[in-house]
């Protein structure tokens, strides 16, 4: 083989083993990092979301101590894989996160500080954008009242009825922190409310994801006595009379660190989650030296936020 056919053989593979990084696999069965090293590096990668179609995908990449955010896009090429990571086309400017699609796909939902005028920044907000003819992403609409208020309001979780979910820090609440839901109809939302104490509590609950039909809800809780240590991934199912069932601590997928930022795929194949847990030790048999050190600090798995997947099915069973 000459050494040109040699060269180009080396490119050819270096290049299949890029796509294969990038290509998306069969839903694991049990909780393993969703594209390591593509989408879940050794930054803070948190809040999936991927568009019905399954054609876009977005997700926040944020800085240390929640300096700032910004909502990433990849979407599918001609080949069946995620192309590169680029801002998306509303975000960048202020922190932005928490992106939610709508189950038809014509409308995508965040959170953001950014202000209705001028360049200061404000408390946070359920802001939309809607999707162009061309595939292009509109200028984002803060909703307004009754949903938005002084205070924050993260995590929106849209239904297919047009009701939004979403978390906030009202007096008004069951707990210090709450999930909400405002009824939605053509567009226009109602006064918000909190939910029973099936998912809210005298403490912390947070970072809902609601399924498009609202038969159930998957949210974070900190605090309460089946809590590993963190804050865990809880789900409530809904009865057919409407009510929210208690919830249950999905163990399997929990950890001492925080699980949270779920999300389920339209299809319900994939359960998506967030984590910071790490590989790295709390102490060693012998003194490693600084490769090694250097090696585990910037490895995926540091204790930087990652993204996590998880057969729907799995889900679902930890659900009984």
């Amino acid at each position: 083989m000459n050494r040109f056919r040699f060269s180009m053989t080396v490119l050819q593979l270096a290049c299949c083993v890029v796509i294969a990084k990038a290509q998306p696999s069969a839903v694991p069965a049990t909780s393993t990092l969703f594209l390591e090293g593509v989408v879940s590096t050794n930054l803070n990668e948190r809040d999936m979301a991927i568009s019905p179609d399954g054609l876009e995908m977005f997700y926040t990449l944020e800085a240390n101590q929640n300096a700032f955010s910004a909502i990433v896009r990849r979407h599918k090429t001609a080949n069946n894989t995620w192309s590169a990571p680029e801002v998306a086309s509303f975000s960048g400017q202020f922190s932005d996160l928490e992106p939610a699609f709508t189950a038809d796909g014509k409308k995508l939902f965040f959170s953001s500080n950014r202000p209705l005028t001028g360049i200061k920044t404000k408390d946070f907000d359920i802001w939309v954008v809607e999707k162009q003819r061309d595939g292009s992403w509109s200028v984002p609409k803060n909703l307004g009242a009754p949903v938005n208020t002084s205070a924050n309001e993260f995590y929106p979780s849209p239904a297919t009825s047009g009701n939004l979910y979403f978390t906030a820090e009202y007096e008004r609440g069951v707990g210090k922190e709450d999930i909400y839901v405002s009824a939605g109809q053509g567009g226009t939302y109602g006064p918000s409310v909190a939910l029973d104490t099936a998912v809210n509590s005298k403490l912390w609950e947070f970072n809902a994801f609601v399924s498009p039909d609202e038969k159930f809800i998957v949210f974070t809780s900190y605090g309460r006595k089946d809590d590993q240590g963190g804050g865990d991934l809880y789900i409530s199912l809904r009865d057919t009379s409407g009510k929210w069932l208690p919830a249950k601590n999905l163990a399997a997928f929990n950890s001492p660190r925080l699980d949270y930022c779920p999300f389920v795929s339209f299809d319900q194949k994939a359960f998506f989650f967030t984590s910071g847990r790490h590989t790295i030790l709390a102490a060693h048999e012998k003194a490693i030296g600084y490769a090694a050190l250097l090696k585990a600090y910037t490895g995926v798995s540091n204790g930087s936020e990652n993204i996590y997947w998880v057969s729907f099915e799995s889900m679902m069973k930890a659900a009984k």
